[in-house]
C-alpha cells in the first residue's frame, strides 16, 4: 500500500527488497524526500489521509509491520 501513497505526498521510491538468503524478518523500502521539511511534512499529513490510514489499520491486523527503523541515508558517489 505504501508503495503508492509515499509518492501522493512528494516522495520518491527507489525500490523495495524482501529477503532472500538471509533473515527472513528483515524487508528494505527505500523512499526519498526533497528535504526532512518535506518528509516532516508527509508524517504530518499522512496522519489525516484515509489511505494512509487504511494502510496503518491493515499493518495493525495483519502484524505486517513488526518493527519500523527509519534511517536517514545520503548517497555516495554518482550513478552513471
Amino acid at each position: 500500500m505504501w508503495l503508492h501513497l509515499i509518492p501522493k505526498f512528494g516522495g520518491t521510491r527507489h525500490g523495495s527488497f524482501l529477503p532472500k538468503e538471509s533473515a527472513s524478518d528483515l524487508a528494505v523500502a527505500l523512499f526519498s524526500f526533497a528535504s526532512l521539511a518535506d518528509y516532516e511534512t508527509y508524517r504530518l499529513e499522512s496522519q489525516n489521509d484515509p489511505d494512509c490510514q487504511a494502510a496503518y489499520a491493515f499493518a495493525d491486523e495483519t502484524r505486517c509491520i513488526i518493527r519500523l527503523d527509519r534511517q536517514f541515508l545520503e548517497p555516495v558517489g554518482a550513478l552513471e
